[in-house]
């Protein structure tokens, strides 16, 4: 059995052509065929949407249920990231992650951690969205793989998931692939680029491990729905779990 993972911004179901249109982003992800869908950039109650809780209504066409956490919140309008699968699941953990103040008006970011039952085990996955300065970034970089990361809860098979606004080449990323296994560094695989969405060149959407983890196939669906539903493509990952090794 495989388990197929995607983390997808959404960019709150605005596509590259402006058009506000969650059907289509619901598509986009429905043509994935994935067990565990982690989205970013998702408008629940805001006036700029229409009001719609987008989290709850893609878990509905999708038939999934769905976990969002605001990172964000403007009065009664909430912004932030969801985890959806039709998996047997539980929330672990929603919240804050560390907040640069020394530039005012960055946004808020949080990360979502809930636990899936797949694949004959339980399986840990947090969801995130790092912010877009270096600093910042590496604070909740530290405060994932500390406080998230460091207690009895977080046990292999485990995920971290995201958009992480960092590319190989940022100390921010180098703190994260120390500490997990970036999935699109298995070989035989090239690592394939999701940002933009129309000519993507910018690898900054992950998928980390932690555990023993197989990954079968990498996928950036590259249609044409995909490339306009949002300013990212989605990243697929396809693992399965690895048989423990026989003492001798």
């Amino acid at each position: 059995m495989t388990l197929r993972v995607m983390t997808y911004n959404v960019h709150r179901c605005v596509g590259v052509d402006k058009r506000l249109e969650l059907e289509r982003v619901a598509e986009v992800i429905a043509a994935a065929r994935c067990d565990i869908v982690c989205l970013q950039e998702l408008d629940v109650g805001r006036r700029r949407t229409k009001g719609v809780d987008q989290a709850h209504r893609l878990a509905e066409i999708l038939g999934m249920r769905s976990h969002f956490h605001a990172a964000l919140h403007v009065e009664e309008e909430r912004y932030g990231d969801a985890i959806l699968t039709a998996l047997p699941e539980r929330l672990v953990r929603a919240g804050p992650l560390p907040h640069y103040r020394k530039i005012r008006g960055l946004e808020t970011r949080g990360a979502l951690w809930v636990e899936v039952e797949a694949l004959g085990t339980n399986i840990q996955i947090i969801n995130t969205h790092l912010g877009l300065v270096p600093a910042e970034q590496q604070a909740q970089a530290a405060a994932l793989i500390g406080d998230w990361m460091a207690g009895d809860a977080w046990t292999a098979p485990a995920l971290l998931v995201g958009d992480f606004n960092a590319a190989p080449y940022t100390r921010t990323y180098r703190m994260l692939a120390r500490a997990l296994r970036d999935a699109q560094r298995s070989l035989p695989f090239v690592p394939a680029c999701t940002f933009p969405s129309r000519f993507p060149f910018m690898r900054i959407d992950h998928v980390f491990l932690a555990g023993p983890w197989r990954v079968r196939k990498i996928e950036t669906p590259f249609s044409g729905q995909a490339r306009t539903a949002s300013d990212h493509l989605p990243l697929v990952v396809e693992l399965d779990l690895q048989p423990p090794q026989s003492g001798l």
